[in-house]
């Protein structure tokens, strides 16, 4: 299989740019660099995102550690030293040999980001992801977050429901970040989505909308939701640590001009209040993000 499959060459040929996802898509490897592997062993937060073995939902997922839980150690082996609680949506997938997962670093600090998509093995301390993809993408709607530190928090009750409460549309509606997990045939991807506040919409409490902002022109989330609708969505309290994980359905509406705007529709919130023991700064709101409402 090549780097792109069908569903994303709809997307590429629809908007006219698969010359430059062509050009694009040589970034992408099987390989994790050096480099890559440096950047990893800084992060102290990792995502992922998969399918529920059971059930076939999609969902995305926070995974927190002391710098060097998630390292490299062969060339195309990540090794994460820790897992989900057993309750986490995410937690029969990846105890089950041979999941799709997509996984993405992201250091505000620095604005940068990677993501390695593959196979996992589970461990008896975590899980391996054998890579099958390994890439990274700029900075562009990621929004500086300059220091973190880690906190003693003891994760409060999930709370289970088919739809949204209007405190946690009002939590979305105010996020400048969210995670987008998504999956195909042959594997699954996690990917970040920014903006100023606003630029997520709760038009109900079981439909959220956002633009979808130009980006890099390789299309594998909106590819991927071509393939297959299924979709989970994580938001981050990054100051207290709560989570809002989604899963969903997931459908792009193509207007004249190039604008497009992802829907989605909730199937089941999971909201769990301290999940992750990491508090950090207040953002520095990147300079391309355009107005919410443009």
């Amino acid at each position: 299989m090549g780097v792109y499959h069908a569903g994303s060459r709809a997307v590429q040929d629809r908007v006219g740019v698969r010359d430059l996802a062509d050009h694009v898509g040589r970034s992408i490897g099987q390989a994790i660099r050096p480099v890559a592997a440096a950047f990893l062993e800084l992060q102290p937060l990792l995502v992922l995102g998969a399918a529920d073995p059971a059930t076939g939902r999609v969902w995305a997922s926070p995974l927190t550690g002391a710098p060097g839980f998630a390292r490299a150690t062969g060339p195309r082996r990540l090794s994460v030293a820790a897992g989900v609680e057993p309750a986490d949506p995410l937690a029969a997938a990846l105890a089950t040999e041979g999941t799709h997962v997509g996984t993405l670093a992201l250091d505000p600090r620095t604005r940068r980001r990677m993501r390695l998509n593959g196979r996992l093995r589970p461990t008896a301390r975590g899980f391996t992801v054998e890579a099958g993809q390994v890439f990274s993408n700029c900075p562009k709607h990621l929004q500086r977050r300059r220091s973190y530190e880690t906190v003693a928090r003891t994760p409060g009750p999930r709370r289970r429901t088919g739809e949204l409460t209007p405190a946690q549309r009002e939590f979305v509606e105010a996020a400048d970040t969210f995670f987008v997990a998504t999956v195909h045939g042959h594997g699954a991807d996690v990917s970040h989505r920014g903006g100023n506040p606003g630029f997520v919409r709760a038009a109900s409490p079981r439909e959220l909308s956002w633009r979808d902002y130009p980006g890099n022109a390789m299309f594998l989330t909106l590819g991927n939701l071509a393939a297959d609708p299924r979709a989970g969505l994580l938001f981050l309290d990054w100051t207290t640590g709560a989570v809002l994980q989604l899963t969903g359905e997931a459908r792009t509406e193509f207007a004249p001009g190039g604008e497009r705007r992802v829907r989605f529709t909730v199937t089941e919130a999971v909201e769990t209040p301290s999940a992750v023991p990491l508090r950090w700064s207040a953002p520095e709101y990147s300079p391309a993000n355009p107005d919410p409402e443009g």
